[in-house]
């Protein structure tokens, strides 16, 4: 009872502490808002306060014609983003009525940003001069001054050039921003290739490692077991070397099939091509009756719709599986296998992938002393009306007398079977039972497939 209490207490303080992270995450999330709400205002803004600014020195606080044109340009520089050419053309008005300088130049950076014409560019350029060059009212124009006309020219003439060119080298950092972020997607883009195509060199190594390693060795027993059937008298003796030829030729028949998917480009697509004819239903009873185990089958070929061949080549496997793992591991135990129709609901939200003892361990199904697989998976999803099969292979305790045999395990099995059954939208369960036993149940929907 006080360890209980314990472990409540420690998962009381736990959850307190997660509870306290979210709502210190959305404290900060609410204090990140209005922050980037200022960085957005901020370059809208600051060039309105800057051009308010300079009407206000240039032309006092008097409110006269100068002013007004001028507050209309600085206002107009609010949407300078979404009509660049119209705001700038706006605030012309400003500078030969008003003599500001910020919005007009504001403006023709911004135009030389969004809008970078060459011949757009200049007749604004020019009517910036213009508008500079020029005193309002244009009566007291004076020709003959040309000291003075000449510097205010050439005042108007860097007025108008230099936004134009911060305004230009402003878009060409990002156009190579751009560039730049597209050259690193390609990159990516071809190490993700050359990975792909490193794995493909692989794969073909290995198959080939395979089938000179593996198909060796099996064509050897298969010789071996041959001799023996030609050379004994003996019927039971005759009738076990005829079994162990037959699996050793299958067992070559399927490695030479693997071997072909893998040396393929794309396992999935050749799989998918049917390149490797692939068991269903109908080799159950062939596969019990080589089982060499004390095995009732129960149930027999379902029919149903489309997606059935994959949902049966799924249900052989777990069968496979979890006969092998008997073997290993609970030999003389008694077996039952069931196949039947499923007519439920599966729902994707609620699927579970559960086995008992620890996951992933040794990856066995049967007999006291094995550890199998356990955890639950769970998918995300909606829920759907399905019919399906369900599969399932229960063994007694194993038989005390019987020698366990030393087989080699990947610990891989169950982990096997459950991520089969999951891409397939079924369930997959692995416990041990109450008298010593252990069992594996999966569900299949069709259609999944």
């Amino acid at each position: 009872m006080v360890r209980a209490r314990g472990g409540r207490s420690r998962l009381r303080a736990r959850a307190e502490r997660a509870v306290a992270r979210g709502e210190a995450k959305g404290r900060a999330l609410g204090r990140g808002a209005p922050v980037r709400r200022l960085r957005a205002l901020v370059p809208v803004v600051v060039p309105v306060l800057l051009a308010i600014a300079d009407a206000m020195l240039v032309n006092g606080l008097e409110l006269d014609l100068e002013v007004g044109v001028s507050m209309l340009a600085a206002a107009a520089l609010l949407v300078r983003r979404r009509f660049p050419l119209l705001v700038f053309l706006f605030t012309l008005p400003g500078l030969y009525i008003g003599y500001i300088w910020f919005a007009p130049m504001i403006g023709l950076y911004t135009l030389a940003v969004r809008r970078p014409g060459r011949a757009r560019l200049g007749i604004c350029a020019v009517l910036l001069i213009a508008a500079h060059f020029f005193p309002y009212p244009i009566t007291d124009f004076e020709l003959t001054v040309y000291r003075e006309n000449t510097l205010v020219l050439i005042d108007a003439c860097v007025t108008s050039a230099a936004p134009i060119a911060l305004g230009l080298l402003v878009r060409t950092r990002q156009e190579l921003a751009s560039r730049v972020e597209d050259l690193t997607r390609s990159l990516r883009r071809e190490d993700r290739l050359l990975a792909d195509r490193v794995k493909t060199t692989e794969r073909a190594r290995l198959a080939r490692e395979m089938h000179d390693v593996v198909a060796h060795q099996v064509s050897l027993i298969s010789l071996q077991a041959g001799a023996v059937q030609v050379s004994t008298e003996d019927p039971e003796a005759r009738a076990g070397a005829r079994t162990i030829r037959e699996l050793s030729v299958r067992t070559l028949e399927e490695l030479r099939h693997m071997v072909g998917v893998l040396r393929a480009d794309g396992g999935e697509a050749a799989e998918a091509h049917r390149l490797a004819p692939q068991p269903d239903l109908t080799e159950l009873p062939r596969l019990i009756e080589m089982s060499a185990l004390d095995v009732t089958y129960e149930g027999g070929v379902v029919a149903g719709p489309s997606g059935t061949k994959t949902v049966e080549r799924a249900a052989f496997r777990t069968v496979q599986e979890a006969l092998t793992n008997i073997r290993k591991h609970a030999p003389g135990a008694r077996v039952r296998v069931r196949v039947d129709p499923v007519d439920a609901v599966l729902s994707e939200g609620s699927k579970r992938a559960a086995g008992s003892g620890r996951s992933g361990g040794s990856g066995r199904s049967g007999g006291s002393g094995r550890s199998g697989g356990s955890g639950r998976a769970e998918g995300a999803g909606e829920s759907r009306a399905a019919h399906g099969l369900r599969v399932e292979i229960r063994n007694g305790p194993p038989d005390a007398a019987a020698t366990v045999p030393a087989l080699p395990g990947g610990g891989h099995g169950l982990v096997g079977l459950r991520e089969r059954a999951q891409s397939l939208g079924g369930t997959l369960e692995a416990r041990h039972t109450s008298d010593g036993g252990f069992v594996v149940r999966a569900e299949f929907p069709y259609g999944a497939g």
